[in-house]
């Protein structure tokens, strides 16, 4: 029986890692033997290098196999095969090249170690305000973002904290360069997260793009920082954002604010990552004009074209933050001179912290459908990693992990064939409790819907922690997060006659949305404000759509507990138990989910649930 160890959808290694080595060759060789001798084979295995790519190839060889690619996709190839080969699969693959060019982890940890939005322990990388690490962990970790496709990893929180601020200052390039040397044979490249006001604390002063001084003083810094990591893939920007200090504060656009770091980056081959996460985060209740989603868009089509070739902008899936459900940016379907990242979220921030279970491909597979056609050449990840013994807090969450290099890889997000491919590597399961654990997970994204936010409402969560609902938590703050529900109406109206939100999309999808009549239930309150009164297709009032949403998904929350109890005996012990408690805590969270929002909009509307089920006063 398989353990669901640090070794995680990679048992057959048992821990064990292969001597570092400079000669990427050398370690694809190494980490097949250690791989093939763990999964007990003995089968011929040849590797081809063919250019330097990051594609591979493998093919049946008489009575074995062969890997061919350039010296990074060997590496790829190598994992690929033994994942196949522990998996029961035909390892034979034609020519396979990444959809995505960058294929990033972004890590949320401050060197105080702990990690914002972190929900699976303490840092990999810091304690206490310095680089504290196990190099054997670091490695551990390496591979398994390298088993699946994961070519950079950026250390530090996009919120850049003191002393963090200083990481490319030589006092701490020696640290970021021993971490560095640990990725590399795995083909992972650093990114630093950096503040975009550093020189201001410098003999510049100031942090004006425009200034020619702060512009010597980040190309002498750059320099120094590619002499001591050559192979640094660049730097990540969250700038004039939730009071992170950027261009605004000096009248300049973020065009102007990219080319200040851009220009020598690119002299090294570095890129820089620019986060779209800009919006009034100080807005007045009473304004009912400004339209929070509307913002990344509102800030940057109009720049598209001005930005150099090395930068690419970071782009969250929805226009809000990461919610349960919510449409596609529009600003991922524009700017198509534009390097743009699709950025998701595997920190379950708004989708139950890794305690109740919530498997995301199934909404990946919804953005990617809208995303058709869009020029999106990079991904980027929240991290949901931590020094927990298991990875992601909750052992189940490691599908996600999983599933998102996958996804990485290919391009399609393949829900239920991405979790197979994890349940068989981590767990050996007869095909009956196989079934049974695919099920719960391509269940979960759906039942945590259903007892939270409904049909595209978004935060409803406990302010500050976001975990537990809360529906008015947010209604009077500064945040620009406003249900304004009513005794007659609830939704927003984000149509050509409300916000207009819906005209930043192209008409193919506006047409999508902007009738109540046809649009997409699934988000029906996201784009319009209705009676509770409102008929849904199936004949169903909105507000008794509401209710039996919420008692269904408290019920199927609660039978989770039961499925994941007919597994016992088949998973191994600690997980088993480990998780049922997470199954219990998420049982109780959803009971909360239903009775207040149901008794929210119920002291609303005042209209009783039609089945009679207990709502309170």
């Amino acid at each position: 029986m398989r353990s669901s160890c640090s070794c995680a959808w990679l048992p057959f290694f048992n821990n064990t890692l292969s001597p570092e080595r400079e000669d990427c060759l050398g370690f694809a060789r190494d980490e097949l033997a250690l791989g093939l001798r763990g999964l007990g084979l003995s089968v011929p295995v040849s590797l081809n290098q063919t250019g330097d790519g990051e594609g591979f190839s493998i093919q049946a060889d008489g009575e074995g196999w062969s890997v061919s690619g350039g010296e990074q996709g060997l590496l790829y190839g190598v994992y690929r095969l033994l994942i196949r080969l522990s998996g029961g699969l035909d390892p034979a693959l034609p020519l396979t090249q990444p959809r995505f060019e960058l294929r990033m982890i972004n890590h949320w940890d401050n060197p105080s170690g702990l990690v914002e939005r972190g929900y699976a322990g303490h840092s990999l990388f810091f304690s206490n305000g310095v680089f504290s690490y196990l190099p054997e962990r670091v490695r551990l970790y390496a591979r398994l973002l390298c088993s699946i496709g994961i070519n950079t990893v950026c250390l530090n929180n996009v919120n850049v904290h003191t002393p963090a601020d200083r990481f490319i200052m030589p006092e701490y390039l020696p640290e970021l360069a021993k971490i560095a040397s640990l990725f590399r044979p795995f083909g992972i490249r650093l990114l630093v997260a950096v503040d975009y006001s550093l020189p201001a604390r410098f003999e510049p002063g100031t942090a004006d793009p425009l200034d020619p001084a702060v512009q010597a003083w980040w190309k002498k810094t750059i320099d120094r920082v590619y002499q001591t990591i050559p192979d640094l893939r660049g730097f990540l920007i969250k700038a004039d954002s939730e009071s992170r200090p950027g261009p605004y504060l000096y009248g300049r656009d973020h065009a102007q604010g990219a080319k200040l770091l851009s220009v020598p980056l690119a002299k090294h081959g570095g890129i820089l990552v620019w986060r779209c996460f800009v919006y009034n985060c100080k807005q007045d209740w009473r304004d009912t004009a400004t339209d929070r989603p509307k913002a990344a868009y509102s800030n940057y089509t109009h720049l598209d074209g001005r930005f150099d070739a090395n930068v690419i902008l970071q782009i969250k899936y929805g226009p809000f933050d990461f919610q349960p459900r919510e449409p596609l940016s529009p600003l991922l379907l524009a700017m198509p001179r534009t390097g743009k990242a699709l950025e998701v979220q595997l920190a379950q921030e708004y989708t139950g912290q890794q305690i109740d279970l919530y498997y995301m491909p199934p909404q990946w597979e919804e953005m990617l459908a809208d995303m058709k056609g869009a020029n999106v050449r990079h991904i980027c990840a929240v991290s949901n990693i931590g020094d927990d013994f298991n990875w992601t807090g909750h052992d189940l969450a490691q599908a996600n992990l999983y599933a998102y290099g996958r996804m990485a890889w290919e391009g399609t997000a393949c829900a239920a064939r991405f979790g197979g491919e994890w349940i068989k590597l981590t767990y050996d399961l007869a095909m009956t409790e196989h079934d049974t654990l695919l099920d719960m997970l391509m269940d979960s994204r759906e039942i945590y819907v259903q007892y939270t936010a409904p049909l595209g409402v978004c935060w409803m969560v406990t302010t500050q922690s976001h975990y537990g609902p809360q529906p008015e938590g947010y209604e009077y703050t500064a945040w620009g997060t406003y249900l304004r529900t009513t005794s007659d109406l609830l939704g927003t109206n984000r149509t050509e006659t409300g916000t207009g939100f819906i005209l930043q999309y192209p008409p193919a999808i506006q047409e999508k949305y902007a009738d109540p009549a046809e649009c997409d239930e699934r988000l029906l309150l996201f784009f319009h404000r209705l009676p509770y009164t409102f008929r849904m297709r199936d004949g169903r009032t909105l507000i008794q759509r509401i209710y039996d949403d919420h008692f269904l998904g408290a019920a199927r929350a609660g039978a989770l507990t039961d499925r994941w109890m007919s597994l016992k005996g088949h998973i191994p012990e600690a997980v088993y138990a480990h998780a049922l408690e997470r199954f219990e805590r998420q049982a109780a969270n959803a009971r909360e989910w239903r009775d207040i929002v149901n008794t929210y909009y119920f002291r609303y509307s005042r209209i009783q649930d039609e089945r009679g089920r207990v709502i309170y006063e």
